[in-house]
């Protein structure tokens, strides 16, 4: 017997794609492969494909007349038996060595920053409207980070062991929660795709994961990935089904362990509703990890680099069309600092390039769909129609072709603006303009607009102010960004969550998240128990 350690773990390196490059043209190779070859998408149970009588068709958000392909849709039958196949395979997958456990993640770590990067990186462009270089840092490198980085993790949760005394040995058996783990996913990163049903499932938990119905495309190549890679059949379950017909099968059955999600707050706290209403019900108490949303902000101190508060505000707010959580959506920008801000800024949003992802010039893409855009030019209009406030950039918005929506820039008078209380989740941003001397009312005002407390950035050059700004909004952002923009923390480096109504903070890419999937037992081993009962002092 050997104690094994994984590979440390390294940062994949993010590639360039630079015109003539042998990335760009594998790339546009797999980009014609898969425009030519629509995919038909069974869900995956048991290790087995699974189709049913219910397809739906699968569009590209930036054109609604190239068909990508088509996914299986279920039904509470295929959910049950998800259900029974993750607890089926639990047994035997939770007595599987853990170097066993880690060698299937590291491989297919190296499949996918291998032989399936560039169609990865070509599914996401198509099905996800990302530019490559949006395609690039999630759908690969990201998911690459997270599994693994989380294979060291877990070694690292091993290896946590207590303290021993004399004539005995304690030792902890983490093992893996009893049941089975609910993973829902997003459309808007495919590493969070792939990472939240196979963090449990590294640890030993078996999972029945449902994707959104938008991102049926590339989590298909994720399940072929693990398959390949050597996954059991049954530990992860793929299924696409509507939420009526997983609530009772998968919220209110006695072995839900755990849940583990990304996604909207308003669905993830029924799904805690639910779950506290049935609480008698279950084996054990069901672990609840989610991640729901924000409204992130970027606070200016006069003292700042105006280039790089443009700067963030472009990229921060703008790329991926802005259908990120920690999103720049609402910024504080002093009055003195305003004029070179608006001019820097509205020079780079006017130079900015909408379109086909396959044009490389393009920084904006499409929405991911119509619901999202309808959603998101309701506000558009509400700015544009409104006396507290005036759109500066963008405005406009089309979807004869793809979903498209300009980026826009609205400045309001009004802190409590709509723009600036209420998550977009779209190319909107919203700047209030205050007076110098109230940089600290501000702050507490930044703190206390949003019950999101997701991500957030200051921007200053007086060390002062940046302590005060970190004191003052300590608990509004669980991920806090000094003169960067925020958006775009890696695995490993700032490890990913927030906290009041932003979710449970349990940090994706850290060991944090890890830990919440295992159940430790401490186990004490005595090598010379005593032959009496009396203690000394009965003497």
């Amino acid at each position: 017997m050997s104690i094994f350690r994984v590979p440390t773990p390294q940062n994949e390196p993010i590639r360039s794609y630079a015109p003539g490059s042998a990335d760009r043209v594998a790339l546009e190779k797999a980009l014609a492969e898969l425009k030519a070859n629509p995919l038909e998408i069974p869900m995956v149970i048991g290790g087995k494909d699974v189709t049913t009588d219910t397809t739906i068709e699968i569009t590209a958000p930036h054109n609604h007349k190239l068909v990508l392909g088509k996914y299986h849709q279920g039904t509470a039958v295929e959910v049950k038996q998800a259900v029974d196949a993750a607890l089926e395979a639990q047994a035997a997958w939770s007595l599987m060595p853990w170097e066993h456990r880690a060698g299937i993640f590291l491989k297919a770590a190296d499949l996918l920053a291998g032989p399936y990067r560039h169609i990865m990186n070509a599914a996401t462009m198509l099905a996800h409207s990302k530019n490559i270089f949006q395609a690039e840092i999630d759908a690969v490198c990201e998911l690459v980070d997270f599994w693994r980085f989380n294979a060291n993790y877990m070694q690292q949760i091993y290896e946590i062991q207590p303290n021993s005394a004399p004539t005995m040995w304690n030792r902890l058996d983490h093992r893996p929660l009893e049941g089975f783990i609910f993973a829902v996913t997003p459309f808007n990163f495919v590493s969070i795709n792939g990472n939240l049903p196979s963090a449990p499932a590294m640890l030993g938990n078996v999972a029945v994961w449902k994707p959104a119905s938008t991102a049926c495309y590339t989590s298909h190549l994720i399940m072929k990935i693990f398959r390949e890679a050597g996954l059991p059949g049954g530990v992860i379950n793929m299924i696409f089904a509507r939420g009526a017909a997983i609530g009772d099968t998968v919220l209110k059955n006695p072995h839900l362990a755990g849940i583990h999600f990304t996604g909207s707050t308003g669905v993830f706290q029924n799904m805690w509703k639910t779950i506290g209403e049935n609480i008698a019900t279950y084996k054990s108490y069901p672990r609840i990890v989610g991640e729901t949303g924000g409204k992130d902000f970027i606070f200016v101190h006069k003292s700042a680099d105006m280039e790089a508060v443009a700067t963030a505000i472009t990229r921060g707010a703008f790329e991926f069309q802005g259908q990120k959580c920690s999103a720049a959506s609402r910024c504080y920008i002093p009055r003195s600092a305003w004029p070179k801000v608006k001019t820097t800024l509205l020079k780079q949003v006017n130079e900015l390039k909408m379109g086909d992802p396959e044009d490389y010039t393009n920084f904006i893409n499409a929405i991911i769909d119509k619901s999202a855009y309808e959603s998101i030019i309701a506000y558009v209009d509400y700015a544009n129609e409104s006396k507290d406030a005036e759109v500066i950039a963008g405005g406009k918005y089309d979807d004869s072709k793809g979903y498209f929506i300009e980026p826009t820039v609205v400045v309001t008078t009004d802190p409590h603006f709509k723009l600036i209380e209420e998550e977009i989740f779209g190319p909107v941003v919203t700047i209030f303009v205050y007076e110098d001397d109230e940089f600290a009312n501000t702050l507490h005002l930044c703190d206390t607009t949003s019950p999101y407390a997701l991500t957030g950035a200051v921007f200053a050059a007086d060390r002062q102010a940046v302590a005060l700004a970190e004191r003052a909004l300590r608990n509004a952002a669980g991920n806090f960004y000094i003169n960067d923009k925020p958006t775009g923390a890696v695995v490993g480096q700032q490890p990913f969550g927030g906290g009041r109504a932003s979710g449970t903070n349990d940090k994706a890419g850290g060991i944090q998240n890890m830990l919440r999937w295992t159940s430790p037992r401490s186990i004490k081993e005595t090598f010379a128990p005593p032959r009496d009962y009396k203690y000394p002092f009965m003497g």
